[in-house]
Formats: structure tokens, sequence, C-alpha cells
């Protein structure tokens, strides 16, 4: 079985000979990447500039995050009348992919090929409206909030429609942080109105051209899933799960989406032992892989940002390589 049937029978519940991985090192990945590239005509005005014409700082020297966007293009809505919105649908952002693909079709081991997508419903509003705006939007601003989020997602459309027309794209990926430790950043009745029916939108142009759809989002979100799961969303990939609580979400979803989980990266890989560790990835397998799929390894590819110790995350990869190496037996 190649990677990429494995990781494709793993999301569609139909039994891969293992537990996908995307892990460290040695241990292995099933996953790769192939996303669409910069604007070349894009110029800067001033430094720290993005394509979206947010300007980013960053905190101190040696800041090791993304830093914080400063300057928001939209601060306000009359703006929008003149605002250029990068142009996705140009060929050369996706001229790179083509050799990508290809070697990735003719190796030995094709993989799950993932393809990012720009179109951040929760986070890119923020940038372009500031935070206090863009949380404050669906209350005071409904339609015109509305109509960004549209925009938006018209740009994941754009890129959809090019990873389609190339071929070997086997899903798109993005990152929405929905959460906050104990409850969603907006309410489930703010986000059926306005976020489902555009993520709906933009996993059935998905669907439609055969590519699967993943997101990442952090926080406790567990008020968002049947939504997700009703909009088209196959696999949530999650960081963090004991603030929900692994057997909450798996008796809840388990075997209606996958999960792409590592151990739980703030609490048992900071606070836990090597056994706790491991103890943990085990649970992980038997509650979401336990439906002929449903569950893929990851490990954190920033583990000193977060104070991860090695001895733990070989601990917790050799769990997932040799558990979930023989799970299907």
């Amino acid at each position: 079985m190649t990677s990429r049937e494995r990781v494709k029978r793993a999301v569609n519940f139909t039994k891969p000979d293992r537990i996908p991985m995307t892990l460290s090192g040695e241990w292995g990945y099933d996953i790769a990447y192939a996303s669409f590239g910069a604007d070349p005509d894009f110029i800067p005005s001033v430094p720290g500039e993005d394509e979206w014409h947010c300007v980013w700082q960053k905190v101190s020297i040696g800041d090791k995050t993304m830093g914080q966007p400063k300057i928001h293009p939209l601060e306000d809505y009359s703006l929008l009348e003149t605002y250029d919105f990068p142009d996705y649908k140009q060929e050369i952002r996706y001229k790179h992919i083509y050799d990508i693909v290809k070697n990735n079709n003719e190796s030995d081991d094709p993989k799950f090929m993932l393809g990012g997508i720009p179109a951040s419903l929760a986070h890119r509003p923020e940038y372009l409206r500031g935070s206090l705006n863009a949380w404050m939007d669906p209350y005071e601003y409904p339609d015109e909030y509305r109509n960004l989020l549209d925009l938006i997602t018209k740009t994941g459309e754009d890129v959809v429609e090019n990873y389609a027309r190339i071929g070997g794209i086997d899903g798109i990926f993005f990152c929405d942080d929905w959460g906050l430790q104990d409850r969603t950043m907006i309410s489930p009745a703010h986000f059926e109105e306005f976020i489902a029916p555009m993520y709906t939108r933009l996993f059935k142009k998905a669907h439609d051209n055969g590519i699967m759809t993943f997101m990442h989002s952090c926080g406790h979100i567990t008020e968002f899933m049947e939504l997700l799961i009703k909009s088209g969303l196959d696999l949530i990939q999650m960081d963090q799960q004991e603030n929900m609580g692994v057997d909450l979400l798996a008796e809840k979803f388990g075997g209606r989406i996958c999960f792409w989980c590592p151990v739980d990266i703030q609490q048992t890989m900071i606070n836990g032992t090597i056994e706790d560790v491991q103890n943990y990835a085990k649970l992980l397998i038997d509650k979401f892989g336990s439906f002929d799929g449903g569950f893929i390894a990851q490990w954190y590819a920033s583990p000193q940002a977060v104070n991860h110790s090695w001895d733990k995350i070989n601990a917790m990869c050799k769990v997932f390589s040799e558990y979930g190496g023989k799970f299907y037996d």
C-alpha cells in the first residue's frame, strides 16, 4: 500500500494497512506538501508588508513567531471599494508544483500530497480589519462581514481550481484556530450563520474536483465539530485534545471525521512522564483509529517553541510507529 492510498483509506474509514504518520526525522511520513507560490510582481511598499497589504512586526529581535500585523488595510470598510485583493488565479504561482507532483507520482512510494490555501476565515479578517473590529463585525457590520468572508473564500476557490487543473494534489489544508482553552471564540450561532456556509462552498469545490479537505484548529472547538462535519470537512488536525477530552471527541465524532494529532502539546507532552506520553499515544490510536481508519499520527514540528524534550518526542513516535504499525493486523 502506498502512502497516498494509506492516508486516503484512513480518511475514508476503509482500513489502511497501518496508522498513517507524519513524524520527525527517521520515523517517516506519509504526507507531503506542494503549495502555491508568491506573486512575483508584488513589491512591498513598506518593510513587513504582505500581499494582502498587512504590515507585520515582530515583538523583539530573535522573536521566533510570525509576528503580528500592525497595519490593517481594511480597518474601515469604506476602504474595501479600492482594496486590491491578491490574485490567486495567476498560473505562475503554481509553476513549481508540476515538478513536485511529477516526482511524487513517479516515486516508489507516492505520498499523499497536500496543498495550502489562503482562505482563513478566522485569521484573515483579523489581519485585514484588526482583532477588535473583526470579532465585533458579526454584531455591528454583518453584511459587510459576510461580503468580506465571501471574497476571502473566493481566493481559496481559485487555488482549488488551479490544483485541480494541475492534478496530483490529493487534499487542501489550512489553519483556522477557532478555540480558546475552554470555549469557542465566537458563538455556535454566529459560526453557523457566517462561517459554515463559506466552508460548505469551499469544501464542495474541493470535493467536486476529487480533493479532500483538511483543517487545523486549536482550542476548545467541540461546539463547532458537528457544523464542520456537515460542511464537508474530511479531517481535523488538533495539536491539543485534553481540554476537550479524547473520550468525548471519539464518542461524538469518531468514525465521522478523521483526526490528525500528536500527543497533546500543552499538557502530557509538557507535564507527563515518558510512560504518560506512551500511554496517551496508544489512547489516540485506540480511540480515533478504531473505525477502520480515522486517525493519522503527527508530531509537533516546532518542539523548541513549546519545550518538548526529544526523549518524549521519540517515545511518542515509537508508539505511533510500532503500535500503530500493527494496529489493523
